[in-house]
């Protein structure tokens, strides 16, 4: 008898807790309606303007930016480099004002890393370099290219560490038939001129071993060969 009426205590004093605790939620609304209120209306539109952004404006802003830079795309892959970053053509806008227009859209990411080969072909290691970095890779593929042209600047601009470095980020960024044998033969070859024989050879061998379908395994003995013999 004891227990059941120390329960129903406990029970009535819960239950006193609560009604407390809704009389001051009450009051605390009725004395804050005005703020709650705004911030309700604050919420709805930054969840408005969110969904607005993305659909209303990001979306044909993005398709904008990528039927824009069609003609540029076709003037790198022609090799001519310097109008793919200013004038390609057509009325069309270059690399450099998809950048500059279209900027947080993937297109413009995108063409941060076309205006960094482009330099990279055009002999300014700089600006190759500047806008490489702006590039934000994604997927498997991406890092791999992004690392392997930044090894290829440094390599440019005889920053030796730099370019090994960035060959080596390129080559453990993801497994991929041309590009991860592509950048090991090219690691091989800065280690085999420096000097590094050794790690040339084992470079070299990797891609012999473990990339034997890729293209740059048909004639990687020979480099094999020309290291163990030095």
């Amino acid at each position: 008898m004891a227990r059941r009426k120390t329960n129903r205590k406990k029970a009535d004093e819960t239950l006193v807790d609560i009604v407390e605790v809704k009389d001051n939620a009450q009051s605390f609304v009725d004395q804050n309606q005005r703020l709650i209120f705004g911030l309700g209306i604050g919420l709805i539109v930054l969840v408005g303007g969110y969904f607005f952004y993305q659909n209303l404006y990001k979306a044909p802003k993005e398709k904008e930016a990528m039927e824009q830079m069609f003609k540029a795309q076709e003037q790198f892959e022609r090799d001519s480099f310097a109008l793919a970053l200013t004038n390609p053509g057509g009325g069309y806008v270059g690399f450099l004002d998809i950048i500059d227009s279209y900027g947080g859209t993937k297109a413009a990411n995108l063409a941060n890393y076309y205006a960094g080969v482009s330099y990279l072909n055009l002999g300014q290691f700089d600006a190759a370099l500047d806008y490489m970095k702006s590039f934000s890779p994604a997927g498997q593929v991406g890092p791999v290219m992004k690392f392997g042209v930044l090894g290829d600047v440094y390599s440019e601009l005889d920053q030796m560490d730099n370019a090994m470095s960035n060959y080596k980020k390129a080559i453990n960024a993801g497994e991929n038939e041309v590009l991860t044998a592509y950048y090991l033969k090219k690691l091989g070859m800065l280690h085999e001129k420096n000097g590094n024989l050794a790690d040339a050879k084992s470079s070299y061998e990797q891609v012999k071993t473990d990339f034997p379908n890729s293209p740059y395994a048909s004639d990687i003995d020979k480099y094999i060969t020309r290291v163990a013999g030095k």
